[in-house]
């Protein structure tokens, strides 16, 4: 389960055709997102062996950008990551470094911008490296006996700060020797939960933190201290944790992270907290926010330290609760919400250089913008419109603008540059062009419709690629997970609407109650109610698109989702399968009451249903698509991932079971070496076929 995408109004039409047009192209152009020209639909193998930038850099002195570009080697079934550089008012997509030959990642500027940090596996583990902006030769920073995790470097240039998986209490990596007696048994002894999280078995380790002097020449010098010790939890968090859960004061002096004490109570806690420790290690970690039970994370420091900002959730053991931003005076220690009137999630965080303003990303109505959020009084206004904003670094020195990462049903991550009082963006790199030089992508356009309780629900239709005026084509009918998510204009490489459009489908995606960016009660109103009121603003929005878009073969359709949209999958083959000529479901929930027990994050099922199985057993059951498999009659793909713990195998294989035992066609794609997602790339390419292949089967034209 995902984690918690503007036109507010009338929904942006975008022009519906076989070539995107003029007036398509100046919508996209106007937040920078360039629809690609006439060719071929997207196929399968496009789509995982596009390039991939990610994680843009600004020097400190505004005029270089450096970004990660990931590449994939197919024939040996990988991907590498390079580091590039551009000038930022500069033509073109600057050069690939060449030190990028022996793997390279995380490129971060040095305060004096003279060198570029980056994380490389090339010494036979994970360390630290450092180059310069020719990059044409690499520097060891650190040598450390354990692969580092993640590093966050010090503003001042005199330390850095990296994240190591450690035994707490030894800070040493050592694990303990077992008994000679068992040393070479296979029993694995656990005390308390977690005993997997997401894809990977617990072994002890805590990620914890260690200080490293730089010298001179900005290499790591001396023993690395700890800053963790004997800490019960890891910083960054598992499994998605990263450097933005740590930040380090300007003046070098203190490190402030997030953290969840784990205890016994670990997998059904949300109340992770920001920690502050002095760089030097010589007191333990500070608990800065044991006064809120729910989460905390996303720390900042002000650019004059007099102040720290962060993102906070207000109930505790939810997960998709609205992110505020909150902001503490460090000299007196007021604290306060600045947007509490805005009903929006805050996703990222970074401060102006004036330390008036804050920048955040968040869903809104179907995309996921850039705000600029008054320090003082609150107000919030969009800096960009349509598409998928991410990561944001500040343009250093007065009104220079700030550079975001953005995707949309357009195409994929690119780095672009706005001024911070908003218009029109400049795009600064085209990664991945190539690749869709020769494609045509499906048009789209976001539609709207009364739902569940009559309240506004929002989708998207996206044309296939070969649209002809006047034809009916087969529809995919994709569903979100989450359930807290979206299906909006942003891009995937997973499940993307555009693998279907290129294959001569139409795609119609609903943003169903529980949905984000449409404002918290709307995200709360699935929460014990999976079942009722999703699955009517399912139904309405088909009813809508088919009224709405004529090119729509209702009689030719297919229902397909992960996740939670799994679980839907399931739920509809026994409650509303009436419309659909085939079911697809990736990792979907079968049985919710054994949910309850095997997954790992028990936080999550235990809000969304009302509590734990045994003290709310009718929670589990009143949605449970286990006992509606007597109405089970259309085939049904079922696909389910080895190293899934979020949603473990035996929920899948559960479904399979059921529909074989029934004689309803069915088909189990089983991938032992992928967790809840499908990443590797001919594994990704194999799920596109059996996929594509399940609808071509059942969506056939009779003859």
């Amino acid at each position: 389960m995902n984690r918690s995408l503007y036109a507010l109004g009338a929904p942006l039409a975008l022009a519906l055709a076989v070539t995107v047009s003029p007036v398509a192209m100046a919508a996209e152009a106007a937040h920078g997102l360039t629809p690609a020209m006439a060719g071929h639909g997207l196929t399968p193998m496009e789509l995982a062996t596009m390039d991939r930038a990610s994680d843009a850099r600004v020097s400190p002195d505004g005029r270089l950008l450096a970004f990660d570009v990931r590449t994939v080697d197919y024939a040996n079934n990988k991907a590498a990551h390079s580091l590039w550089v551009k000038e930022i008012d500069g033509k073109g997509d600057g050069h690939r470094l060449a030190i990028s030959d022996g793997g390279a990642s995380t490129p971060r500027w040095s305060a004096d911008g003279k060198s570029l940090y980056f994380m490389s596996g090339r010494s036979g583990s994970q360390q630290v490296w450092k180059t310069d902006a020719a990059g044409t030769q690499a520097t060891q920073v650190t040598a450390l006996p354990l692969d580092v995790g993640s590093f966050n470097l010090a503003p001042d240039g005199t330390h850095i700060v990296v994240s190591m998986a450690v035994f707490p209490g030894t800070e040493t990596g050592d694990k303990p020797a077992r008994p000679a007696d068992i040393a070479k048994s296979s029993g694995v002894v656990f005390d308390k939960v977690f005993v997997r999280h997401w894809d990977e078995w617990a072994d002890g380790t805590r990620n914890h933190l260690f200080a490293l002097a730089l010298n001179g020449e900005g290499v790591a010098s001396g023993a690395p201290v700890p800053l963790m010790k004997s800490f019960d939890g890891d910083a960054p968090g598992k499994p998605f944790g990263d450097d933005s859960e740590i930040t380090i004061s300007p003046d070098g002096k203190t490190v402030v992270f997030t953290a969840r004490l784990a205890g016994r109570t670990e997998p059904w806690s949300t109340n992770l907290d920001l920690w502050q420790v002095p760089m030097d290690g010589g007191a333990a970690p500070v608990n800065l926010t044991a006064g809120n039970a729910a989460m905390d994370t996303g720390p900042v420091f002000s650019p004059d330290g007099s102040k720290l900002a962060w993102r906070a959730m207000k109930r505790p053991t939810f997960e998709a609760d609205r992110f505020g931003i909150m902001v503490r005076d460090l000299k007196s220690g007021e604290t306060r919400e600045i947007d509490p009137n805005w009903d929006r999630s805050a996703d990222t965080l970074a401060w102006t250089a004036d330390g008036r303003t804050l920048l955040t990303t968040a869903y809104d109505v179907g995309q996921s913008k850039l705000f600029s959020v008054d320090v003082k009084s609150g107000a919030v206004k969009a800096l960009t419109g349509d598409g998928h904003v991410t990561a944001i670094d500040l343009v250093k020195g007065g009104d220079k603008g700030v550079v975001y990462m953005a995707d949309s049903l357009s195409g994929p991550s690119q780095a672009y540059k706005v001024s911070l009082k908003g218009g029109k963006a400049e795009q600064l790199t085209h990664v991945g062009a190539d690749k869709l030089a020769g494609v045509t992508l499906g048009a789209y356009e976001q539609f709207s419709f009364p739902g569940w309780n009559n309240e506004m629900v929002h989708g998207y239709v996206v044309k296939p690629a070969n649209y002809q005026e006047g034809h009916k084509y087969p529809v995919a009918f994709i569903i979100h997970g989450g359930p807290q998510g979206s299906f909006g204009n942003a891009w995937s490489f997973r499940w993307n609407p555009q693998a279907y459009t290129g294959a001569g489908y139409a795609v119609v995606m609903i943003d169903f109650h529980g949905s984000t960016g449409y404002g918290q009660a709307f995200t709360d109103a699935i929460s014990q109610h999976w079942g009722d009121r999703p699955l009517e603003d399912l139904q309405k929005g088909w009813a809508a698109a088919l009224a709405k878009y004529p090119f729509l073969n209702g009689d030719r359709a297919c229902a397909l989702g992960a996740s939670y949209g799994g679980f839907m999958i399931n739920w509809i083959a026994g409650n509303w399968n009436g419309p659909w000529k085939c079911l697809v479901n990736h990792d979907g929930v079968f049985d919710n009451r054994m949910m309850g027990y095997s997954t790992e994050e028990l936080w999550f099922s235990e809000w969304e249903n009302g509590g734990k199985v045994w003290e709310n057993p009718a929670g589990y059951e009143r949605f449970n698509p286990a006992n509606h498999v007597d109405q089970w009659v259309k085939p049904q793909l079922i696909i389910h991932g080895g190293r899934d713990f979020r949603i473990p195998f035996e929920q899948g294989l559960g479904a399979f079971t059921a529909l074989q035992r029934k004689g309803v066609p069915s088909k189990l794609v089983y991938f032992a070496d992928e967790n809840h997602w499908v990443l590797k790339p001919q594994n990704s390419v194999q799920w596109h076929q059996e996929v594509l292949g399940w609808l071509n089967t059942w969506t056939a034209e009779a003859k």
